[in-house]
């Protein structure tokens, strides 16, 4: 089913005025000016906020000289953070106990992503030396360094059954390790750029990686095959930035530099809705493209 709509181009601003009929009006509501702010009053006779600057954060780390890239949080210590940064550091710290940090040493260049595995146990840290490093969370050790990509490390993400580690590159691939034997699997190429996100799906069956090409590809792990290559006229038409998965592995929503999102059934490969998003606050449209 589609539905027609005013184009992207409809919203911008033009030279013409807009006016209000009075069919257009839910409420109206008194106000009494003299109780409303002056301009020039807000934030102080210069500009600048006069909130009295207080802290409600319940811990500081400041571990970091640089910028922060990444954080993330174990899934069975609630306390347990790992950031990572500009600085080609690592840090693994928790959250009220500001006497311990444990940091993740040997990368050579910024620290780009961090992921613990299901089972908490296990750390992975993918850096823009093109280098993952998985680290041993119960002795604070490192348990092995993974390397093949010739490029940056876009993201990493953990099997949610075991520990296979799967990292995104800026060289275009897409690399899968067993962490616990430090080998090799399987390396996913096709892409014609960046691979900026991907993830296995929650039932551990496929992967779903997205590319600064505008393409979606859906895998099979076990092969490395692509199943669905998703592009094209119905599809994004920059470079995607971002996706995530139902959890029942059917679905995944896609997101791009265009402005726009997507929604693709992961078994058909099939375009089911697209949302694009107008430069105008006011106003946005949704575009059915299909029935799901």
């Amino acid at each position: 089913m589609e539905m027609s709509g005013p184009a992207p181009n409809d919203y911008e601003d033009n030279d013409e005025e807009t006016f209000l009929d009075e069919s257009d009006i839910i409420n109206e509501y008194e106000v009494d000016e003299e109780e409303l702010p002056d301009a020039d009053e807000e934030g102080g006779s210069d500009g600048e906020d006069d909130s009295d600057g207080v802290d409600d954060s319940i811990h500081i780390f400041t571990g970091h000289t640089g910028e922060l890239y990444t954080a993330v949080c174990s899934p069975t210590d609630a306390a347990l953070v790992a950031t990572g940064g500009g600085d080609d550091k690592g840090f693994l710290w928790k959250i009220n106990h500001g006497d311990w940090a444990f940091e993740l040493q040997g990368h050579q260049d910024s620290v780009s992503s961090l992921s613990f595995s299901a089972d908490g146990q296990l750390l992975a840290s993918g850096s823009l030396d093109g280098v993952v490093k998985v680290w041993d969370i119960a002795n604070g050790e490192l348990k092995c360094t993974l390397d093949g990509p010739a490029g940056g490390i876009e993201w990493v993400k953990w099997h949610p059954r075991g520990h296979v580690v799967l990292a995104g590159s800026e060289d275009s691939s897409v690399w899968m390790w067993n962490t616990d034997r430090a080998a090799y699997l399987h390396n996913f190429a096709g892409h014609a750029s960046s691979v900026t996100c991907g993830d296995f799906t929650p039932d551990g069956r496929t992967i779903c990686t997205g590319s600064d090409d505008a393409t979606l590809r859906i895998w099979n792990p076990r092969t490395s095959e692509v199943i669905h290559d998703v592009r094209g006229h119905f599809y994004h038409g920059e470079g995607l930035t971002c996706l995530t998965i139902s959890s029942d592995s059917t679905l995944v929503l896609t997101g791009s530099s265009d402005g726009s999102l997507h929604i693709v059934n992961i078994t058909t490969g099939k375009v089911l809705f697209a949302f694009f998003f107008a430069l105008s606050p006011l106003f946005y449209f949704v575009l059915f493209l299909c029935n799901p």
